[in-house]
């Protein structure tokens, strides 16, 4: 491809930068969002950055075998983000995107990723990269949308603006995957939520974290994880802010129990699936102690189970307790679940021990 050629896809229109972008440019660049998961960019970005970006550094790309354009906007020509590809060796790439507040949420970045992974396929590439940190769900469901699939994670892979490091999730495509979205194996919430009336699930947000660091501080709590022992904050903060990329991984679903009428935080539920190929998942959840006696744990089992069931495709579902949690236990039966086993030194105690875990299972 030469520097002067116009890739067009669907819904979008990759064209090389111009001169009077740079105020576009640099006002995309200089978005918080923008800063935070590229933390190589200069920063404050300046309209001079911008500039040299489309004289230089773009131009360059080209001299180097790979190629960066403008994503812009078909109807008005106006720069919506940036796209590139580079690092060609051995028939393998890696590929890279950013995306303007104002153009986002309209589908111009899956449109933009999956022209430049086609027209890379045509110049001969075998596969291509792109590489997402944890906490960028948005950027990963672009991944997911261009038909790229999850490979793993790389601890401290990237380079933080402090000179710190940061984890990321790699994606690959290869030329002889099928086309279309990559297959999830937990889809979305109907709507966003799920609810009775009386409780709603929500996903786990990053802001959540402060009522999660609560909640798993309560004693009881600490008692029944897996191992025994009390979380630390930063480790909270981290889990909050990577739900939904554990969501997106298919690895569990991670939802606030809240009350319907205040939106106030009673406790979690998650859905762990962990065994695809027999189409069975595990369900755990907690309660706030002054929220517990009011049914909402049960109702919250109930929303969870028929979610399963009824749009992922889960076809066993279990959970276990304590034998001396008559509580949970209480809350399985009137869910439906059916008591199955009694399984001795399933899980660690504390100080090396090791408990008692009563298994339970619900079918459709």
């Amino acid at each position: 491809m030469s520097s002067g050629e116009v890739l067009r896809g669907e819904g979008v229109v990759l064209r090389p930068f111009r001169t009077a972008d740079a105020p576009d440019v640099a006002a995309g660049c200089n978005d918080p969002v923008t800063q935070r998961f590229l933390p190589l960019l200069p920063s404050p970005y300046t309209v001079e950055d911008a500039l040299w970006w489309i004289r230089e550094g773009a131009p360059n790309a080209f001299a180097n075998g790979g190629t960066a354009l403008a994503v812009a906007d078909p109807d008005t020509d106006r720069v919506a983000g940036g796209i590139g590809f580079g690092r060609v060796r051995d028939g393998a790439g890696e590929a890279g995107y950013w995306i303007s507040p104002w153009a986002r949420r309209r589908g111009l970045a899956t449109a933009a990723a999956r022209t430049i992974t086609e027209h890379a396929f045509a110049l001969g590439v075998q596969r291509l990269e792109l590489r997402t940190q944890p906490e960028n769900a948005a950027s990963q469901r672009v991944a997911i949308a261009a038909g790229y699939t999850r490979e793993g994670l790389l601890r401290g892979a990237g380079r933080s603006r402090d000179d710190g490091r940061h984890d990321l999730i790699v994606w690959g495509r290869l030329v002889t995957d099928p086309l279309g979205p990559t297959r999830r194996l937990l889809p979305d919430l109907p709507g966003g939520k799920l609810t009775d009336g009386v409780v709603t699930l929500r996903p786990v947000r990053a802001d959540d974290a402060p009522d999660t660091y609560d909640l798993r501080c309560q004693p009881d709590v600490v008692s029944s994880s897996v191992p025994p022992v009390a979380p630390e904050r930063d480790a909270v903060a981290r889990a909050c802010a990577r739900a939904e990329a554990g969501w997106l991984a298919g690895e569990r679903a991670y939802l606030t129990i809240r009350d319907e009428a205040t939106d106030a935080y009673t406790g979690e539920i998650g859905l762990y699936y962990w065994e695809p190929p027999s189409q069975q998942a595990m369900i755990g959840y907690s309660m706030v102690p002054a929220w517990r006696g009011r049914g909402y744990a049960t109702r919250a089992v109930t929303l969870v189970a028929q979610w399963a069931f009824g749009h992922v495709g889960i076809a066993r579902l279990v959970a276990g307790t304590a034998p001396e949690n008559l509580g949970s236990q209480r809350v399985l039966e009137r869910a439906g679940f059916v008591r199955e086993g009694y399984q001795r030194s399933r899980l660690p105690g504390p100080d090396g021990t090791r408990i008692d875990d009563i298994l339970y299972a619900l079918l459709p």
